[in-house]
């Protein structure tokens, strides 16, 4: 008779549902508050940021203000500097710096752009912390959306949209106050005197960050910025992210304090989900790097205050390169990082150059529309109009003169006085001396010399148009 094997009854368990994320869910995202370092971090710049922008809007430099882009007189002041549209190619430049930082700021630490300084990203701080004084922390907020609508309900919400709107129009307010006198442009919206040009922008801005910053959020990071897109093409091995060390966090369980979970298999990681629940774009960054993470740093605030708890060492979430986390080093000098810091140095010193050298005077020099006439000496005469821009804040004396000029002599009026900022068209005549021209066209070189520095003048050519026979 065979053996017998003994029978078993197994209880079988049935898996649990995989546990969706606030992003993965599709509902709203709720943010839990915390503490810690890299909030700190943010706090302090977004304060700077806050201060620069509300703060510049309010200075005075003399008797104007000290930054404006006066697009009505096509004059843009910063501070004591005073441009034109013909120095565009200088705003031109300065956006292609910047380009160029945003880009070595990506490889070397990721998107701390965005976590840290983004309009968007602070705007959306802002408003969430909005959300917690009118509203609660994250369990009340979840509560709130749940229950049916009550007077509480009502008042909260009202309260909540209603310091939305203020902070949206203050900053709208401070926007536009870059493009007309913000001095004026509030004294009108209160009086109820603002024009319909202003209107219409502050009402447009003050839209665009109550939709933005209230109602996208998220939404404008993950589906409409471009650099979400190519952010990846840009990470190396060495990039510093936020990363999750799941060697030392796996296996994850939720254990007491006291227990050696080595010994019991597990890993560091508690699964208390805390980190899901600060992260303000609502995503587990323990599923790796996604599109969506804006390095802010929040779950690793709040991983590490669980690790203090626990009595764990802190970083289970931290910055860290793919690198590090597979048991190398990071590179900070690698060809990329060092191309893009060489590229930035050589960009700032031509920009530097660029503004050293730039001509406080312009001159534009166009001919009559008339070929050309006699005058009465018998002398072959072509007119010119000429535009001449003190770029100063101060009055000025300008000479006119013609550069080598040959057989042409420079009739009418010769020296200028321009107020700060004045622009003048002044007509001058050129008349032919010699008895017959080198050719029917001939190339006249204006200039302009500042009389009260003598080292700043301006060129500009044109030219001469005669018969050849006459």
């Amino acid at each position: 008779m065979s053996e017998r094997i003994p029978a078993q009854i197994v209880e079988t368990v049935e898996p649990r549902p995989p546990r969706l994320t606030p992003a993965q869910a599709g509902g709203a995202i709720h943010t839990r508050s915390f503490t810690g370092l890299f909030r700190n971090l943010r706090l302090g710049g977004a304060g700077a940021l806050f201060l620069l922008f509300f703060g510049t809007a309010w200075l005075n430099w003399g008797d104007r203000q000290a930054v404006l882009w006066d697009l009505a007189e096509h004059q843009f002041y910063i501070f004591g500097a005073t441009f034109w549209p013909q120095d565009f190619i200088l705003l031109s430049a300065l956006l292609i710096i910047c380009a160029f930082g945003l880009f070595a700021i990506t490889v070397a630490a990721g998107r701390v752009w965005c976590g840290y300084a983004c309009p968007q990203s602070v705007w959306t701080w802002v408003f969430m912390w909005v959300e917690k004084v009118t509203e609660g922390d994250r369990q009340q907020r979840i509560k709130l959306d749940a229950a049916s609508w009550s007077a509480e309900k009502l008042a909260r919400r009202s309260a909540k949209h209603g310091l939305w709107l203020a902070v949206s129009l203050v900053t709208a307010l401070a926007f536009v106050g870059y493009f007309t006198p913000i001095r004026a442009l509030v004294h009108d919206l209160f009086t109820l005197q603002l024009d319909s040009t202003s209107a219409f922008w502050v009402f447009f801005f003050t839209a665009a960050t109550y939709g933005n910053a209230g109602w996208l959020r998220e939404k404008v990071c993950r589906d409409m910025c471009p650099y979400s897109r190519f952010q990846s093409v840009m990470f190396d091995a060495d990039t510093l992210i936020v990363s999750y060390d799941s060697a030392r966090g796996e296996s994850r369980g939720p254990r007491r304090k006291e227990v050696d979970h080595q010994a019991a298999g597990l890993g560091d990681c508690i699964d208390c989900t805390l980190c899901v629940q600060v992260c303000p774009t609502g995503i587990d960054i323990r599923d790796g790097l996604q599109l969506e993470c804006i390095g802010c740093g929040a779950c690793i605030d709040a991983c590490d205050s669980i690790m203090d708890k626990m009595g764990y060492e802190r970083g289970l979430v931290r910055y860290s390169s793919e690198r590090e986390l597979a048991g190398g080093k990071t590179r900070w000098l690698r060809p990329r990082l060092v191309g893009y810091a060489a590229a930035l140095l050589l960009m700032f010193g031509a920009f530097g150059w660029a503004l050293s050298v730039r001509p406080m005077v312009q001159l534009d020099v166009a001919k009559d529309r008339g070929l050309f006439r006699e005058n009465s000496e018998g002398q072959i005469e072509n007119i010119y109009r000429l535009k001449v821009i003190n770029k100063t804040q101060q009055p000025h004396r300008y000479a006119i003169s013609l550069v080598e000029p040959g057989p042409f002599v420079l009739q009418g009026e010769q020296e200028l006085q321009l107020a700060p900022g004045e622009i003048l068209d002044v007509a001058v005549s050129v008349a032919l001396t010699a008895e017959r021209a080198a050719s029917s066209s001939e190339p006249l070189l204006f200039a302009v010399m500042d009389l009260d520095d003598e080292q700043v003048r301006v060129s500009a050519r044109t030219t001469f148009v005669s018969p050849v026979n006459r």
